[in-house]
């Protein structure tokens, strides 16, 4: 008997309901094996070309381990440090950057920093406010981001997690696929189909935009002698996945240290600015198009509230899976829209019912029925037979016995 849809929904429910209970008590002890299970997701296309390719699984799944293995080594030796430096360096000037901008204010707009002015006041505030909890914050936010990311993790757990799955990922979705319920195999497999499209596209092609505006963003302004040129580049190549968010973020900083540096000279404040409009441009007519495409099942909006409430309801754990949540989600509403546009609550008619199964008739040739049930027959008369047999001999044993 077929079950109801009714009661599938009632299945399905439960289950998305003990799988975010366990999100939210196990969220830390998940976090490693969620960002193993990302890792392998990105670099699965990696190892398929490299398969059809020539190399096997197991080769191309070392190779992709040990460059990826390379590039952290790299970042954690050389980047992160300088970043770090040059972040501890920017809230070390703040202060002085900000008296600039009061005494600049002062001269040109002198009514607006007098003594019961409110800009003066606000800016003195926020400049010792930075100056005082810059450092503590800087320290808040490292010390938060390694106990979330612990040494041994890094180390030990995500890449053994990434390293595994990524060797068997495609026999894993083959398992995956025999599991799927039969009635619905053809609708989820034609909606996972779908937001790996909206996900893969959007996480690979973003990933690419963010790296090449965070190089050309930092290169640019190095060649120009901006003070902290790579933090600039890299908060806004970044924050370059919301749009003009990182172009705003980073030219607003970047701007502010040019005159902050270059005070005088208008030709390298200009250049500056050239730097962002490029940097937009190229984002905008020819990053963003090729490299992300026609993804559009992530909106900017839709990702930051998916981070918001995953990340408040379930911690880091939670902003993990909030973007392939997200894209889940918009895939499922698309075709939950398209069912409601045709139902007859959008059309305003009634639909038929669809048909019921067909009852499934075998033909066999005539007498088959008749033929079998004599073979029946006679096989149970001969078991009988021998199970009187077995007694008589039982019995005539038992006399025998002394």
């Amino acid at each position: 008997m077929r079950i109801s849809g009714q009661k599938q929904l009632w299945y399905w429910g439960i289950a998305a309901a003990v799988l975010m209970l366990v999100l939210w008590r196990l969220g830390s002890a998940l976090t490693p094996f969620l960002i193993g299970a990302a890792v392998a997701y990105l670099l699965n296309p990696v190892a398929d070309w490299l398969q059809s390719h020539g190399f096997r699984r197991v080769w191309a799944t070392v190779l992709i381990t040990l460059v990826v293995a390379l590039a952290i080594v790299a970042a954690l030796l050389g980047i992160i440090p300088l970043l770090v430096r040059q972040f501890g360096q920017l809230i070390e000037t703040a202060p002085e950057m900000f008296n600039r901008l009061q005494s600049f204010l002062g001269e040109r707009f002198p009514e607006l920093l007098d003594e019961q002015s409110p800009v003066r006041e606000t800016l003195g505030n926020l400049g010792t406010m930075i100056s005082e909890r810059g450092g503590e914050l800087a320290g808040i936010v490292l010390g938060s981001v390694m106990n979330v990311l612990s040494v041994v993790m890094i180390i030990v757990i995500v890449p053994v997690v990434a390293f595994y799955l990524l060797l068997d990922w495609n026999n894993m979705l083959a398992r995956i696929d025999n599991l799927l319920p039969r009635e619905h195999a053809p609708v989820i497999r034609r909606l996972a189909k779908e937001i790996d499209d909206a996900l893969g596209g959007f996480l690979r092609g973003e990933s690419l935009v963010m790296s090449i505006l965070s190089i050309f963003y930092a290169s640019a302004l190095l060649l120009v002698g901006l003070p902290f040129a790579l933090l600039v580049g890299v908060i806004a190549g970044v924050f370059s996945f919301i749009p003009y968010v990182g172009t705003i973020i980073g030219g607003a900083t970047s701007i502010g240290l040019a005159m902050f540096a270059f005070w005088g000279e208008p030709v390298l404040i200009g250049a500056v600015v050239a730097i962002f409009v490029a940097g937009q441009l190229m984002e905008s007519n020819f990053l963003v198009p090729k490299m992300v495409g026609q993804h559009v099942g992530l909106h900017p909006v839709w990702l930051l509230l998916a981070l918001s409430v995953f990340g408040t309801l379930f911690g880091f754990a939670g902003m993990l899976v909030a973007v392939p949540l997200a894209a889940a989600l918009g895939v499922l509403v698309r075709y939950a829209a398209e069912r409601y546009k045709e139902s007859g609550l959008y059309t305003g008619r009634e639909m038929p019912t669809a048909p019921p199964a067909p009852t499934l008739i075998e033909i066999v040739p005539p007498g088959t029925v008749e033929r079998e049930r004599r073979q029946a027959e006679r096989a149970a008369h001969q078991r009988i037979a021998e199970v009187r047999i077995d007694e008589m001999i039982e019995e005539r044993a038992q006399q025998e016995a002394p």
